[in-house]
């Protein structure tokens, strides 16, 4: 068979048939951007943006293409899809602004120029990471998903309170595994990056660059989810996204402030496959991780700072006083070893109370709900998600009517605002708590011991 000249009419023809057949949204996804470039020997060949598209569209639909082409009078034997050496940048970078479409080179499969994902802090890898009880399981959850081999669940979903070591571990995870495979495409991005990525695709008319790129990684890691609940578009490119990703077996792990379960306004399709996951939350944390945690920056400052010393009971000090967020309790040593050493001052607990006396009286003068309910959780052994949750078991329901009580007798909060903090509670339940604890503590006197300790430690 010899070479052959295919009209546009002819394509046209097949194009217009294939709409018909695959339906308006796969054609404008995979058939619209393909480029016929030749038919010679009975195969016809066509241009592709990506390597992706070219796979997709040769597994899903090379045949019906075949098919639709001998229809419009083509003597087409076989169908196929070449990526040329130059294509259109898809997305820019995300510190940078939109770039103009324009031949690059195309970059190979390790190159991650063409990632718009956010950079990676070089701290946040396993070896800084410090294990404790409350981030044991989440620890060793997202060590499992680093090493690359085979899990038993997909997506790993981490959740829990800011400054708990979320984002902490989802950057370790992608140090670690392109650590270990360096051809990996692992993307790393907050949700709100995301969505910003999607508008600025649609406003630019790269929806398919888009969709092809995001679509082609290895690892997806995604932060904050719980910032796309309520929007509609970007919740809907995201599902699909997944579901490509998850379809051919590629990673994704998604961090958020809480369970899928308990994420107002996100779809309901979206929070089922989150829960087809393992969905791992990351506990407040305790008095002796927090001196943990504190003990390693410590060492890594008795190297930045030769010479100072660290008095005993400065650590303990500070686990003890600043329990609201780790982030804080490590920005206060920071301060104090850079104050001791501009001073040339042993950092002693004297000093200590002097240098930080206004992350000390934040720590005593608020109070929030919040705290309340995690300083509960952990006193009872109960998870935070089943504390503002609907489960009704006595281990669950009498802590949460203490936790009510104590959020009414130590913050300023209304009812109905504590109920809204309590699941979206109404504020007749939260009234119910308080009565049942405030006539419990008369006649049941664990139940005061209990009370007064979590007022002394909230106080404290």
């Amino acid at each position: 068979m010899g070479k052959t000249v295919m009209t546009n009419d002819t394509w046209g023809q097949a194009q217009a048939e294939l709409r018909k057949t695959v339906g308006a949204s796969a054609f404008t996804s995979w058939i619209e951007p393909l480029r016929l470039v030749s038919l010679d020997a009975g195969i016809a060949r066509f241009d592709v943006p990506t390597n992706f598209m070219r796979e997709w569209v040769s597994r899903n639909y090379s045949e019906q293409i075949r098919q639709h082409l001998l229809k419009a009078g083509a003597e087409v034997e076989r169908v196929e899809f070449v990526v040329p050496r130059v294509r259109p940048v898809p997305i820019a970078k995300v510190a940078g602004q939109p770039r103009k479409p324009g031949p690059v080179p195309a970059p190979a499969r390790s190159d991650e120029a063409d990632l718009p994902g956010a950079a990676l802090d070089p701290r946040f890898t396993f070896d800084s990471f410090v294990v404790g009880k409350p981030n044991e399981l989440a620890h060793a959850a997202a060590r499992r998903v680093a090493e690359g081999g085979p899990v038993t669940f997909n997506p790993l979903f981490l959740y829990g309170g800011v400054g708990l070591g979320k984002t902490h571990l989802m950057h370790a995870i992608a140090h670690e595994m392109m650590a270990r495979q360096p051809d990996l495409r692992v993307l790393y991005l907050s949700a709100e990056q995301f969505m910003y990525r999607f508008i600025q695709a649609l406003r630019d008319k790269q929806i398919i660059d888009f969709k092809v790129l995001f679509r082609s990684v290895d690892v997806l890691l995604v932060d904050d989810v719980q910032f796309m609940a309520g929007k509609d578009s970007t919740q809907d490119e995201f599902f699909h996204t997944f579901n490509a990703l998850i379809d051919q077996n590629k990673r994704i792990v998604i961090s958020a402030d809480r369970a899928p379960g308990e994420i107002k306004d996100l779809e309901e399709r979206i929070r089922s496959r989150l829960q087809c996951g393992l969905v791992v939350d990351l506990h407040p944390t305790d008095y002796e991780l927090r001196v943990g945690i504190l003990q390693q920056k410590a060492e890594h400052y008795s190297h930045q700072y030769p010479g100072l010393k660290l008095a005993a009971g400065v650590l303990e000090f500070l686990a003890h006083r600043i329990t609201t967020n780790v982030r804080v309790l490590e920005g206060a040593l920071t301060r104090l070893f850079a104050f001791a050493s501009l001073v040339g001052r042993e950092i002693t607990l004297e000093l200590a109370q002097d240098c930080l006396a206004d992350i000390l009286r934040a720590s005593d003068r608020k109070i929030t709900i919040e705290e309340i309910q995690r300083k509960v959780s952990e006193h009872f052994s109960i998870r935070l998600s089943d504390m503002i949750g609907p489960k009704r078991t006595r281990t669950i329901a009498r802590p949460r009517q203490i936790a009510m009580y104590l959020s009414k007798q130590l913050t300023t909060r209304s009812l109905p605002d504590i109920g809204r903090r309590f699941g979206g509670r109404d504020h007749t339940t939260i009234m119910h708590g308080v009565r049942v604890i405030e006539e419990m503590r008369v006649s049941d006197h664990q139940l005061a011991e209990d009370v007064e300790l979590l007022r002394r430690l909230l106080e404290s």
